[in-house]
């Protein structure tokens, strides 16, 4: 212990735990860090420290906040009557640097999997049925992922929300996609939501 290598093990372990990061890229980026010490190892544990105290999932929504409410959820602007539901932050990261969307958002934190013993008491789907009612919703955007566990969250929600408009994201083609890299499925779906022009 007195020459670190316990405290390295156990670091490059937990980096290696991260998403996109094994054990090669984990060593790489502690060594890294190790080198950086002060420009990018001692801020890294200090800002890691603070998000840890801080840093919650918001009650009402799911998304991250630095309080009990996002700063989303406190933006009486986004009232608007719109809940876009998204599976995870990330999502909801994604449809925020679109800067298009002006409501307000919901996280399920995942979707229904019965192959995973996944049901709508796991997700935060009572709290999006609650919201649209008390938050007088007109419109919810089910923005899920393209799957089967995604398109069965979504027909599961739309099923339960039946005094509200209920779409969906578009699916298709992508912008500068060619039809000769697309997959079957994306050509099916962007085939069934044609529109004219």
């Amino acid at each position: 212990m007195a020459d670190g290598t316990d405290d390295l093990t156990d670091l490059i372990a937990l980096m290696a735990k991260l998403p996109g990061l094994g054990p090669r890229s984990a060593r790489r980026a502690v060594l890294h860090l190790i080198k950086k010490r002060g420009q990018l190892l001692v801020p890294l544990a200090d800002a890691m420290q603070r998000v840890g105290a801080n840093v919650r999932e918001c009650l009402n929504c799911g998304n991250i906040a630095a309080g009990d409410i996002c700063n989303i959820c406190n933006d009486d602007r986004r009232a608007n009557g719109e809940i876009c539901v998204v599976e995870d932050v990330a999502d909801l990261w994604a449809m925020e640097r679109s800067q298009q969307f002006k409501g307000r958002y919901h996280v399920l934190g995942g979707t229904l999997s019965a192959l995973d013993a996944v049901g709508p008491e796991d997700l935060r789907i009572p709290r999006l049925l609650d919201r649209v009612t008390s938050e007088n919703v007109t419109e919810v955007i089910l923005a899920l992922g393209a799957t089967i566990d995604g398109h069965t969250t979504a027909h599961y929600i739309a099923d339960q929300l039946t005094d509200v408009t209920v779409t969906s994201l578009a699916q298709g083609v992508p912008v500068g996609g060619e039809l000769d890299y697309l997959d079957d499925g994306t050509i099916t779906a962007a085939l069934r939501a044609r529109r004219a022009l």
